[in-house]
């Protein structure tokens, strides 16, 4: 029997240094009510969602402390959870936290339909550098303000509400690392979920990538992977233009054929929706790559031994 689960993708378009948070979390509320209209009953937030992405800037201590929340949910973001509950609908939102020991991490959480958050995530691929680049207008400083993820990759389930999928979550970076989904793949996963905050541009500094070639790569990697793990995927992208800094857009919903069933066509706040049967995942899982039968891990050791690339003499 069909499973049907029908996901948004709640795209924000750019979210300025200078946007009240309380403006920002009202764009959210506004995405949340649009979603329940379309009939969704779990909405899929960007990465950093509740302020600009911030690791562009070089910042000081007392300049971080307002993006980072020390606890979820907390009195700023508190409406987004109330609404949800009220209307019964659950999300994926990605935010800055930092941790009661003082860590700081790349984080997001999925909440249930009935306020509750049913598991937490914190980035492991972080992408940039520690120190900023001499010269360069915009930074990719998430090395400097954010710790690599300590939860690893644990799969959960998703409440009877939404046919108790097997869920994984990824933020940004981690959808480009194949690694990060076959862990998932491992616990069946049929539901993965992600936020991003992508450069239009190189975010390391150069000329060799523009809008349309990461915009092409973002998609390309959901795509790849849902199919190489039989699962849904919503990847959905904060967009546009922060600052002078552009974003891509591309915010997807992809089958586990690794077909895009649903795209945003805008740089702005916007919202797709579709249905999404969770049962497509077992030709996948079945067949072409049902591990059981087909896995050779005593062959796969150097991908976990090895961090950098050893050429052959």
């Amino acid at each position: 029997m069909p499973r049907i689960l029908r996901i948004a993708a709640a795209q924000m378009g750019p979210t300025s240094r200078a946007e009240p948070r309380a403006t920002t979390l009202a764009r959210l509320v506004r995405l949340l009510e649009e979603s329940a209209a379309a009939g969704a009953r779990l909405v899929v937030f960007p990465e950093l969602a509740f302020t600009t992405f911030f690791p562009r800037w070089l910042l000081s201590e007392a300049e971080l402390k307002p993006y980072f929340e020390t606890a979820m949910p907390n009195p700023q973001v508190q409406p987004l959870f109330d609404k949800a509950k009220e209307l019964g609908v659950g999300f994926y939102v990605g935010y800055a936290e930092r941790a009661e020991d003082g860590r700081r991490f790349n984080s997001a959480i999925t909440v249930g339909p009935d306020g509750t958050i049913l598991a937490k995530y914190r980035k492991v691929h972080l992408p940039g550098s520690v120190e900023p680049r001499a010269g360069d207008r915009f930074q990719q400083l998430e090395k400097r303000y954010f710790e690599y993820g300590d939860l690893g990759f644990p799969a959960f389930r998703g409440p009877a509400a939404w046919h108790r999928p097997v869920m994984g979550m990824l933020v940004c970076n981690d959808r480009r690392w194949p690694e990060a989904w076959r862990c998932y793949g491992l616990q069946g996963v049929e539901l993965m979920v992600m936020g991003y905050n992508s450069a239009a541009y190189d975010p390391n500094g150069g000329s060799t990538e523009n809008e349309e070639i990461r915009t092409f790569h973002s998609t390309l990697a959901v795509q790849a992977n849902a199919y190489m793990n039989a699962t849904w995927a919503v990847s959905v992208a904060k967009a546009g233009n922060e600052d002078g800094s552009g974003l891509i857009g591309g915010s997807c919903i992809v089958d586990p054929n690794g077909v895009v069933v649903a795209q945003a066509r805008t740089l702005a706040d916007e919202v797709v929706a579709t249905d999404c049967d969770l049962e497509a995942c077992r030709q996948g899982k079945e067949k072409m790559f049902n591990f059981a039968a087909h896995r050779r891990p005593e062959h796969y050791r150097r991908i976990v031994e090895q961090v950098g690339a050893v050429v052959p003499e």
